[in-house]
C-alpha cells in the first residue's frame, strides 16, 4: 500500500424543494455564508476554474481550519468542485465537490455534497463523524435557505 492508495470518502445528499438555479445562487453568494452556513464559515474569491479559494471550516467539536484550494470544475447551475492540499501533495488532498442534479422536471433539486481525501496524513487527520455532521449541518442549512427564497417568491 502507497500513499496513494489511502484514502476516505463522504458523501451526503439532501434533497431540495427549489430549482438547481435557486441552489446554485445560494452555494455561490459567499459574502452570506457567516449569516447561514454552520460548516463553511466563510469563503473568499471567485468561484472560476484555476482561481483560489481562501476557505474556513469549522467542523462540529473540532478545530477550525483555513486552506487555499484551487478551482477545478465550475459547471453553472450543476457542479462546483475544488482540490486542497495539506503543505504537500499527497500528504492530506482533499477533493471537494457538490453537484445539483434536477428531479421533478427541474422543480427540485437533489444535492450531493462529496469531499474525497487522500493520502498518507488521512489515518491521523480525518475525522469522519465530525465532517459528516458538519456537511449534513451545511446541507440543511442550503436547503432552507434555497426553500425559504421559494416560499417568499410565492
Amino acid at each position: 500500500m502507497t500513499e496513494f492508495d489511502v484514502f476516505e470518502e463522504i458523501e451526503l445528499f439532501e434533497e431540495i424543494d427549489a430549482p438547481p438555479d435557486v441552489v446554485w445562487d445560494v452555494l455561490l453568494e459567499f459574502d452570506s455564508y457567516p449569516e447561514w452556513n454552520p460548516f463553511v464559515r466563510a469563503i473568499e474569491g471567485t468561484p472560476a476554474k484555476g482561481e483560489r479559494l481562501r476557505v474556513r471550516i469549522a467542523p462540529p467539536d473540532a478545530r477550525a481550519v483555513t486552506f487555499e484550494p484551487e478551482v477545478v470544475v465550475v459547471e453553472e447551475n450543476h457542479r462546483l468542485a475544488w482540490v486542497g492540499r495539506l503543505v504537500v501533495p499527497f500528504a492530506f488532498d482533499g477533493y471537494h465537490e457538490v453537484r445539483l442534479e434536477p428531479v421533478a422536471d427541474g422543480e427540485r433539486t437533489r444535492l450531493l455534497h462529496r469531499e474525497t481525501f487522500r493520502g498518507a496524513l488521512v489515518p491521523l487527520l480525518f475525522d469522519r463523524e465530525s465532517l459528516e455532521r458538519g456537511f449534513a449541518a451545511m446541507n440543511a442549512a442550503i436547503k432552507d435557505r434555497a426553500e425559504s427564497r421559494i416560499a417568499a417568491a410565492t
